[in-house]
């Protein structure tokens, strides 16, 4: 068998695709399932002391491995949003979808790899290169992580990394930052009081309206009473009335 390896360096962003044909290496791999980690050894010298992590892969067919599908085969699955292989086009939309199962077998093309632990020997490629992130951190407690602010700390403008955008020859680029993202401003805090006390509003204005409905309903329910006790009289009195005529 044939099976390529895309593996993937978190920590300078590089990737690199290897391709193996060796029966004997790929056997280390077949049977494990995404998310365990395997040794760089089985693969060859120059990974030595390399820790690796499966983080997916795709069949000869080009159908995606999901997570948590306990088989080596295909299945078809009913995904809907969240779901890991699925993207909807529609609000509620759900889709059934063919998917590899989370174990490896020799059915897979594709096998993704990561980084997890780096060994003795420099990889060409992965290691001795850096990729620039082409964005920066846009959620404020990022912005805040990498810049060792406080909480307290105004998240300005010079926190927030700009990138320029060229649009094309002897136009002046045009530089982007991102909005923050979860800033809890005055503003913010105002508009929760204010939905905290339209919630509390609301829930006494319906303890009230429900009181003021079962005070009613007794209400109408005496006045029923008292009617029907009135007619029942009327009728006594009635029938009392006849017997009496009666007799005479």
């Amino acid at each position: 068998g044939r099976m390529k390896f895309n593996i993937a360096n978190p920590a300078t962003g590089c990737q690199k695709v290897l391709e193996v044909e060796d029966e004997r290496k790929l056997r280390e791999f077949y049977d494990k399932r995404m998310n365990q980690e395997v040794q760089g050894d089985v693969l060859g010298d120059e990974f030595k002391g390399y820790l690796f992590k499966i983080s997916g892969g795709n069949d000869k067919q080009g159908f995606p491995m999901k997570q948590g599908v306990m088989t080596s085969k295909r299945v078809r699955l009913l995904l809907k949003k969240g779901s890991s292989c699925y993207r909807p086009r529609r609000k509620g939309e759900r889709k059934r979808k063919s998917v590899r199962g989370c174990i490896v077998s020799s059915d897979i093309q594709v096998l993704n790899l990561l980084i997890v632990k780096k060994g003795e020997g420099e990889l060409p490629g992965l290691t001795d290169s850096n990729v620039p992130r082409r964005l920066g951190p846009k959620r404020a407690t990022r912005i805040r992580k990498l810049f060792a602010l406080d909480k307290g700390d105004k998240l300005e403008k010079q926190y927030r990394l700009k990138r320029e955008v060229s649009r094309g020859e002897g136009k002046k680029p045009t530089i982007k930052a991102p909005k923050v993202q979860r800033l809890v401003t005055p503003q913010r805090l105002q508009r929760r009081r204010a939905e905290k006390a339209l919630k509390k509003a609301n829930r006494e204005k319906g303890k009230e309206e429900a009181k003021k409905y079962h005070d009613l309903v007794i209400k109408r329910k005496k006045e029923a009473k008292e009617k029907r006790a009135e007619q029942a009289s009327k009728r006594r009195s009635q029938n009392s009335a006849t017997k009496s005529g009666a007799s005479k």
